[in-house]
């Protein structure tokens, strides 16, 4: 079976991500329609369960990600929100290609995606472990407000208020 023409395999998020991701495609559907559409789709076939109940193998926002592309090269990401992503350090936004094709996913699964230039890829998830998730909860209460900001030349300075804002 080709690429193109390979089913989707099942997918499972938490309500938790479900409904901040959800939240973000929705917010950001004008200014990128394609992936917010994607994301909205992926989301839609997923079986949804209590964050509780969230196998600990399942990529979801923050997950550390080990997968094997089409071209045989391995990585390791980040899935992370828009206003955490830094491909240098690896951190892959969700509202990217690849990081859509990533959401739910666990290991030994496979999924062909689309990149930006048009080129149809796959990837193979290798490895799933868990980053940061005081970071990620940080991050995840400002998904709201990233979506409503339009990008300006800011958009790249560092914006933590570090520990005083505790």
């Amino acid at each position: 079976m080709s690429v193109k023409n390979r089913k989707k395999p099942n997918i499972v998020v938490s309500e938790t991500d479900y409904e901040r991701l959800m939240g973000l495609a929705g917010n950001v559907s004008e200014k990128l329609e394609e992936i917010a559409e994607e994301l909205m789709l992926e989301l839609d076939r997923a079986k949804v369960v209590p964050a509780r109940k969230l196998p600990e193998n399942v990529v979801h926002m923050g997950s550390i990600v080990e997968f094997r592309s089409n071209d045989g090269q391995e990585r390791r990401v980040t899935l992370v929100y828009p206003g955490e992503a830094d491909i240098a350090q690896g951190k892959v936004s969700i509202l990217t290609p690849i990081g859509t094709a990533l959401i739910g996913l666990m290991p030994g699964q496979s999924i062909s995606w689309t990149a930006r230039d048009g080129k149809l890829h796959e990837l193979n998830v290798l490895s799933v472990s868990k980053a940061d998730t005081v970071a990620q909860e940080a991050e995840a209460g400002n998904v709201v407000a990233f979506a409503a900001k339009r990008p300006s030349a800011d958009d790249d300075k560092d914006n933590d208020p570090g520990p005083s804002a505790a």
